[in-house]
């Protein structure tokens, strides 16, 4: 069985430390075999937000894959955001803007969807959505086949229609058709899950996450990540989702829903 770790939007700069104690903790406990980070790690791209964040994934007990988010390009800073928009995250991510992980189990590719033209709202290419496609149609059959990305595919609130993915109408479609499993996001710092549907019966599922560790928590929504179980058994494959939410009378992470996900197509 596969233990991952989703988080998202931990804004490095407003961060509230005790949730990051928690979250540790929590991280401690459940053991992940892999920790997916779906951009925004900081606030403002500056060096020391990014050093921060550098010192809370080391801590970590799994390996750590990371994509940006829009706030891990500078924003005041311009010629930065014009000559060099993502020096300060690969000096601690790495090179890949757009990272992949294939193992026994698992497949996971990562998508830059953020753009230094851009202040906020992301968007794939027709090439990434290409490059996408063909990666999940060489996946193997025991493989859960995860796509992760900063910025949400579909919203449960009318406010965040405006925040959804340029390009999302022709990449979804293409990366469920292609054998997609899970859509990893994060950005409006909302925890939930949506079915997501090809062009024929296959079914995919968005998985949202909430902001992890930082003070801009949204609305009565607190801080929140979620935990990933996969297997497969003789060609059966079996996906259980379950969030986790800090709480602040315990200072700490409790799990408050749990949900198993159909992968393959419809119930």
């Amino acid at each position: 069985m596969s233990r991952i770790l989703h988080l998202s939007d931990l804004h490095f700069g407003t961060e509230d430390p005790a949730v990051v104690q928690a979250l540790l903790q929590l991280a401690e406990e459940q053991q992940p075999s892999l920790c997916l980070l779906s951009g925004d790690i900081t606030q403002r791209a500056r060096r020391s937000q990014f050093a921060a964040a550098d010192a809370f994934v080391r801590q970590l007990p799994a390996p750590v894959l990371a994509i940006p988010g829009n706030h891990d390009l500078p924003l005041f800073n311009l010629p930065l955001r014009l000559l060099d928009p993502y020096g300060n995250y690969r000096r601690v991510f790495g090179e890949s803007l757009a990272p992949q992980l294939s193992r026994a189990d698992l497949l996971v590719i990562g998508v830059n969807s953020t753009r230094a033209a851009r202040h906020k709202n992301g968007e794939v290419s027709n090439r990434q959505i290409q490059r996408v496609a063909q990666q999940l149609q060489q996946a193997r059959p025991d493989q859960l086949r995860v796509v992760m990305l900063h910025h949400p595919v579909c919203a449960i609130q009318p406010s965040d229609l405006a925040n959804l993915l340029i390009g999302r109408e022709q990449a979804v479609p293409a990366w469920v058709d292609a054998g997609m499993d899970l859509l990893l996001a994060g950005h409006i710092h909302l925890p939930y899950r949506m079915p997501l549907t090809g062009s024929g019966q296959r079914r995919a599922w968005a998985l949202q996450a909430g902001t992890g560790v930082s003070q801009r928590v949204r609305g009565s929504i607190p801080n929140s990540v979620n935990f990933i179980e996969y297997g497969a058994v003789s060609g059966q494959r079996w996906c259980q989702v379950t969030r986790w939410d800090y709480a602040f009378e315990q200072t700490r992470f409790l799990a408050v829903e749990q949900q198993s996900l159909p992968l393959d197509g419809s119930d």
